[in-house]
């Protein structure tokens, strides 16, 4: 059971390893991509516990020696302390051009891990082991790496291609049922912005796949990996068809920052909510039927999923204070906001057409329903 996704980007191409056991199998993956038998790794509190030890062994049975720091978990890692550690724990470590640097965690470690790889003596090579759902899916594949900051998220950063990615299937079996679900916010993101078929076949997985079913898992993950890579291929630094990837994330952005980066609210949970206000949003301006919002919300809400702003504990702040809070996302060209709408379910698209007016009406209507 073990799948192969090719990232096709010439000197810059590389693999994604899918299925279950492939920690075991590191030191043979990544040990020909090695000028000298050693790597530094970075994961963190949560991870490194769990997977740690399996990951040094894989290595060891090549004779790669490991070194590893261990950062705390959480979305505030990634900022300007723990990435100024990171780096210059890899400096100390005496980390040379030819070496790689791998990158043990979610999104938070893989993101902060590659920005400081592509930093580090103007850039080193690195691999992605992702352990969770939301990073095999989603942001270990691509090279966009980076940190947060106190004007928002992701603001920071570089592209930056991985040499490697190893997802072992394996890991997720590890995660809560939050953290698998928040994962399958980004899964459900690729049906909805590009694949009508892939959707309708996570409605019918879905839970198979929440309960365990390895089958299920591989294959949400390659089919995610695919549709991730294939848009990466066509469009590596978000000139255009890359915009895509952000169905959900204006929305998402604005109510993560919202609450803080916490755990009030994970990225995968806003990441749901945000497609859910999209197609609400897109079915408000004629774009789509008014059935496809309430089949995404349905299968959100049978996945036992955040679906809208009444799912957010604690204080929001009012539709104008949102909108101003999406004004800082990257999308934004030109002062214009771009929202990613659909035409349909697999049918989304790029606009900076849309009314200032009825997006606040229709988080207006959202916050007085909480």
């Amino acid at each position: 059971m073990r799948e192969t996704v090719h990232v096709g980007l010439g000197e810059r191409a590389y693999d994604i390893h899918i299925g279950p056991g492939l920690l075991a199998e590191a030191g043979v993956l990544i040990g020909p991509g090695l000028a000298r038998k050693r790597v530094c790794v970075i994961t963190d509190e949560n991870v490194a516990p769990l997977h740690l030890e399996a990951l040094r062994d894989g290595l060891a049975d090549e004779g790669i020696a490991c070194e590893a720091l261990v950062l705390p978990a959480g979305e505030s890692t990634k900022s300007w302390p723990q990435f100024e550690r990171a780096v210059e724990w890899l400096l100390e470590q005496k980390v040379e051009r030819r070496d790689l640097v791998v990158a043990l965690g979610g999104g938070v470690i893989g993101d902060l891990t590659g920005f400081a790889a592509a930093v580090l003596r103007r850039g080193v090579g690195f691999v992605q082991i992702p352990t969770s759902l939301l990073a095999q899916v989603d942001s270990s594949v691509g090279g966009k790496t980076g940190i947060n900051s106190t004007q928002g998220k992701n603001l920071i950063g570089a592209f930056h291609q991985p040499a490697l990615v190893l997802a072992d299937t394996a890991v997720l079996g590890t995660l809560t049922p939050r953290d698998f679900l928040a994962g399958y916010g980004e899964v459900v993101k690729y049906g909805l912005l590009g694949d009508n078929a892939f959707f309708e076949w996570l409605e019918a997985q879905g839970p198979a796949l929440a309960a365990g079913d390895m089958a299920a898992r591989i294959a949400a993950v390659k089919r995610s990996c695919e549709m991730k890579a294939e848009i990466v291929m066509r469009d590596e630094t978000e000139q255009g068809d890359r915009a895509l990837l952000n169905l959900g994330h204006t929305f998402c952005h604005a109510l993560e920052a919202a609450t803080g980066y916490g755990t009030r609210l994970l990225h995968g949970e806003g990441v749901a909510i945000g497609c859910a206000l999209a197609f609400e949003l897109s079915a408000r301006l004629g774009l789509c039927a008014q059935e496809d919002p309430s089949r995404v919300r349905q299968h959100l809400a049978e996945m036992g999923m955040k679906v809208d702003l009444k799912d957010i504990a604690g204080d929001l702040p009012d539709a104008e204070g949102l909108l101003e809070l999406m004004g800082q996302d990257k999308k934004v060209v030109d002062g214009q906001l771009r929202f990613v709408l659909a035409r349909g379910i697999g049918a989304a698209f790029v606009t900076a057409d849309v009314p200032r007016d009825a997006v606040l009406g229709l988080l207006r209507e959202e916050l007085a329903r909480r």
